[in-house]
């Protein structure tokens, strides 16, 4: 049984058109290309495949720490609402020792002053301690309100008449207010 049965007549003439060596041997390279193409076709997708995750991990990255900036956006904009608030800005005000300003006058493009001005009400609580701010004469709304002259300060009795006149004794100077900006501290930032 080892030997193939004798072919006759039309298929023996045939057989001899196609020999029997080369039919494998032709067969062999093509068989080769399909198995390259689809081995390359499975490394492709599979390098697409990494790429691809490798994307969405990023993505996933990138949502996190945009989630993350929004919610730290979100808690600095509402410390900056309520240190922005009138309340709280009345409040710190009164930590630094400002008072409320009397009613305003404003100037016209023309020089005329409309309104009439009045200097702020003195709170005895805001002037005193060592914040209080210095007295001023601004010549536009007049004389600012200071505290009562204290016996340090105050003048000297005058000399009864007919007494020698001395030159009198210099006032102490008063000393010079420089302006400080306050540096207040904001928590959380």
């Amino acid at each position: 049984m080892g030997s193939k049965p004798a072919l006759k007549g039309r298929a023996a003439r045939l057989a001899r058109l196609f020999p029997a060596g080369r039919a494998r041997a032709a067969r062999t390279p093509f068989v080769l290309l399909i198995v390259l193409l689809l081995g390359g076709g499975l490394i492709g997708l599979l390098v697409l495949n990494s790429a691809l995750s490798e994307g969405s991990f990023r993505l996933a990255d990138l949502q996190r720490r945009t989630k993350n900036l929004t919610d730290a956006e979100q808690a600095l904009q509402r410390d900056i609402d309520a240190y922005s608030s009138p309340d709280a800005l009345q409040r710190r005000a009164r930590e630094l020792g400002m008072i409320p300003g009397g009613d305003p006058a404003f100037l016209d493009p023309d020089g005329r002053v409309r309104g009439v001005p009045s200097p702020a009400a003195a709170e005895p609580a805001a002037l005193t301690g060592p914040g209080a701010p210095p007295a001023t004469t601004d010549p536009a709304v007049g004389p600012a309100t200071s505290p009562a002259p204290t016996a340090a300060t105050a003048a000297p009795p005058a000399p009864p008449p007919g007494a020698p006149t001395a030159p009198a004794p210099a006032p102490p100077a008063a000393p010079l207010a420089t302006p400080q900006s306050a540096s207040t501290p904001t928590p959380g930032r």
